[in-house]
């Protein structure tokens, strides 16, 4: 079983950027496809970013293209997630998640969890 723990959340004004980061426990990790998903309030969750196992395809949705970069450390058992220009649509908590559930890798379907981190955006 993995354990995920998510850090990097908090307050930031829009334009900037706040670093995620998922440290994953357990067992390694390496072999599995990686994601972030959030969830705002009142709002179902919302895929974000996945990264393969090796790191070499990321995807993101439409509306962090060009402003989030997800990547993975498989040494250190951690993926992150960098967060540039920053809106107050992007408020949410931020799940780190890993091993998809089923081929559609924009569906957040996952087997393991993390705990979230808040992040807010102020306008």
């Amino acid at each position: 079983q993995v354990q995920l723990v998510e850090s990097g959340g908090g307050l930031v004004q829009a334009g900037g950027s706040l670093r995620l980061s998922c440290v994953a426990s357990g067992r390694t990790f390496s072999g599995d496809n990686m994601g972030w998903v959030r969830q705002a309030p009142g709002k179902e969750r919302e895929f974000v970013s996945a990264i393969s196992p090796n790191g070499g395809s990321t995807w993101y949705t439409d509306s962090v293209k060009g402003r989030f970069t997800i990547s993975r450390d498989n040494v250190k058992n951690t993926v992150y997630l960098q967060m540039n220009s920053l809106k107050p649509e992007d408020m949410a908590v931020y799940y780190c998640a890993g091993r998809r559930i089923g081929s559609d890798i924009y569906d957040p379907k996952y087997v393991y969890w993390g705990q979230g981190t808040q992040v807010t955006v102020s306008s």
